[in-house]
């Protein structure tokens, strides 16, 4: 069963980062970035493919120094997804990865340095029709910032991103988007609700420094939630101590709960209990591995209970409703056939690509859809 988001998003100018549109009316974007060491051209273009693999829409790339940044060239004929090329200190480097085909430029202006080299980076930019994302962190600060406000602050991170969007607006640009990151959730939730009312640029959301797969899956999803909930962010990045395609999993999960949008599987399970008839988690761990491909929106649920379980299923496009010996599996909402326990996972893996195959055959197929498929696997008595 699909349900429409109530969430009324803050209208933002669009930019486009490669062939991504960012804000507007484009769908919140999922974004990760590569781990690897950017000279290891090989390692970090096989990084970026399982990212896209994984479904992500855009991946940063660091390039610390010059020698990256002619490896980013390399890398960037090598892959088709959009690259962000992450600069600190060194305009020289946003110069040169701007001619290498880099489709945004992540700087602080204010490390840049002299308004000449800003300048020189911002005509680049221009030039080259590419973005420019202004990226505020909590642990980066100026120092006259942290002079006056003692500590990072809600008002210190959007002081110091207006400071940045003050040299961009007298340059003339304003092809970029804003991130104002923080460890602590209520400081980054506070930020970005101030600096939203304020520009008409996109927001990139994220929890700094969140921790790691499990941690910071949670500070995340409390933090990109509560902005997601206030219609506030664009694009977003969960930064987590672990691979990154746990990144782009947890942030198309985030999406998909809040309805914002439906890309991939969404697996909806219960903690299982002694009224279950098949080993639930058994099962939602072996169709999580077995689906991890598909892209196509779908709602998947295994419900080990006796109560809900045939309503559950009977709801469902494809469902099975757990049962001794045999478990019966419905389509569209009718009963179809019996299956046993043994072949339960196979059966649902077969039901949900037949659907993807008759979607394709029937020019129905789409990775974003607003309408989900539903699969739900409950319990009878």
């Amino acid at each position: 069963m699909h349900r429409e988001s109530p969430i009324r998003r803050r209208k933002s100018r669009q930019i486009m980062v490669g062939n991504v549109a960012v804000g507007g009316d484009a769908p919140v974007s999922v974004q990760s970035m590569t781990n690897t060491e950017t000279c290891d051209v090989a390692a970090t273009v096989n990084q970026i493919q399982a990212l896209q693999r994984a479904g992500a829409d855009i991946v940063r790339v660091s390039v610390p120094s010059m020698e990256a940044a002619e490896a980013f060239g390399d890398i960037r004929r090598q892959v088709t997804l959009p690259l962000v090329s992450d600069i600190h200190f060194d305009y020289r480097i946003a110069l040169r990865v701007a001619e290498l085909g880099a489709d945004c430029l992540r700087i602080n202006p204010g490390n840049i340095g002299r308004e000449d080299r800003v300048r020189a980076v911002v005509d680049s930019a221009r030039d080259h029709n590419i973005p420019i994302r202004i990226g505020v962190n909590a642990g980066s600060l100026e120092k006259d910032l942290q002079k006056k406000y003692g500590e990072p602050t809600p008002e210190a991170l959007v002081e110091s991103a207006l400071r940045h969007i003050e040299m961009l607006d007298r340059l003339d640009f304003q092809n970029f988007k804003v991130s104002l990151k923080a460890s602590d959730v209520f400081m980054t939730v506070a930020a970005y609700r101030q600096l939203a009312g304020q520009i008409e640029q996109p927001l990139h959301l994220g929890i700094t420094e969140a921790g790691g797969a499990r941690a910071g899956a949670v500070k995340s999803a409390i933090g990109l939630g509560m902005l997601l909930a206030d219609g506030i962010g664009d694009t977003i990045r969960i930064s987590l101590a672990a691979d990154p395609v746990e990144e782009v999993k947890v942030g198309f999960d985030i999406l998909k709960a809040l309805h914002v949008r439906n890309k991939g599987i969404n697996l909806i399970a219960c903690p299982s209990c002694s009224r279950q008839n098949f080993d639930v988690i058994a099962t939602v761990n072996a169709l999580e591995a077995r689906l991890e491909d598909v892209l196509e929106p779908m709602d998947v649920a295994v419900i080990g209970c006796v109560v809900n379980g045939p309503g559950e299923a009977k709801e469902a496009l494809i469902g099975i409703a757990g049962g001794t010996p045999n478990n019966l599996m419905y389509i569209d909402g009718k009963p179809h056939h019996k299956v046993a326990s043994a072949q339960l996972v196979d059966e649902l893996e077969r039901a949900v690509r037949a659907e993807i195959e008759r979607r394709k055959a029937a020019g129905e197929s789409h990775r974003d859809a607003v309408q989900p498929l539903t699969v739900r696997v409950g319990q009878s008595g």
